[in-house]
């Protein structure tokens, strides 16, 4: 427990090899939000677990970022002011409201459309609001996850990367069997991930970890098989150790994780980013299943183009043979 602003502090300091860490040169400063992602992507295993706590949250709430005082974003990070400061300073910000005008410029800059559609969609309802919603009405419920769940598709629309979208269609193409690593809040996503891909033809099998055999599942996988990993904040230890079995035996690993400093990211090949809307505790799982549903669809439709010239020529086979 934290008692008072100094002892936070203290426990957010970052370790006396940390502090020895030059900070970002000042003459190559963050300019917009592609930049402040890769940098994070960078410097994620030279920040304390605070700050990382922090960076975690600024990539799942850009929007919120954009809008919100200082005060309120370290109420909803459940930070300190202080430790947001100190997070912008050791980026090479001057402070939080110059960070922040980074994330403005995203919002409002060069992607006015998309801000617009943000601010109508919202009907003047802000993501606190929506998370402070009266759990005791239903009705508030529901419309606090159609909110969440629409903003969070005008956002992936904007931001989802279509060369990555691409790239996993090809490797699912390419594979012999995709097998999915998918646990706790994001297992429905998995299994559902198994049907669909199994409805397009594609063998796909769920790494349930049943009877704590995790390892012998991923074992069985053969050399041009592929592993989906689906996890997002908190990360399942389970999904993730999949997900490292994989790697380390030069398998190809898909993800679909939160952000970029998922402890997926770097075991995969290729990683799809899907924000999920928040309602209290509850993740809305419509963006994710989206995602899946449109990697699924563009698997079978390249699979059937493969399938019809074989058919073709099957059925001219079978033609000449009766004549």
């Amino acid at each position: 427990m934290c008692f008072g602003q100094e002892r936070c502090e203290h426990q957010d300091a970052p370790s006396e090899a940390k502090l020895r860490e030059p900070a970002l040169s000042p003459t190559s400063p963050i300019l917009d939000y592609e930049a402040f992602c890769t940098v994070l992507a960078g410097r994620q295993n030279t920040l304390s677990k605070r700050l990382q706590q922090v960076a975690r949250f600024f990539l799942n709430h850009p929007e919120e970022v954009a809008v919100s005082t200082l005060v309120t974003l370290a109420d909803h990070a459940q930070v300190p002011p202080a430790t947001i400061t100190r997070f912008a300073k050791e980026l090479g910000f001057a402070g939080f409201a110059e960070l922040q005008a980074v994330f403005r410029e995203r919002l409002m800059g060069p992607r006015a459309p998309y801000a617009e559609r943000v601010s109508k969609l919202r009907t003047g309802t802000t993501a606190a609001g929506v998370a402070d919603a009266d759990l005791n009405d239903p009705g508030r419920v529901f419309e606090g996850f159609v909110h969440a769940a629409v903003n969070s598709l005008v956002r992936i629309e904007e931001s989802l990367d279509r060369e990555e979208l691409a790239a996993f269609v090809d490797a699912m193409v390419a594979c012999d069997v995709v097998h999915v690593a998918a646990a706790r809040g994001a297992f429905s996503i998995g299994a559902y991930s198994v049907f669909g891909l199994a409805n397009v033809g594609k063998r796909a099998h769920l790494v349930d970890n049943l009877g704590a055999m995790r390892a012998q599942q991923v074992g069985a996988m053969g050399p041009r098989d592929v592993l989906l990993a689906v996890t997002f904040d908190d990360y399942t230890p389970e999904t993730l150790e999949a997900a490292r079995l994989a790697a380390n035996r030069g398998l190809t690993v898909l993800a679909i994780t939160d952000n970029e400093l998922s402890p997926v990211v770097p075991l995969a090949s290729h990683v799809l980013y899907v924000t999920e809307a928040r309602l209290g505790h509850f993740r809305s799982q419509v963006p994710a299943l989206v995602v899946c549903q449109a990697v699924i669809v563009s698997l079978g439709r390249r699979l059937g183009e493969q399938v019809a010239p074989d058919k073709m020529k099957r059925q001219n086979q079978k033609s000449k043979s009766e004549n």
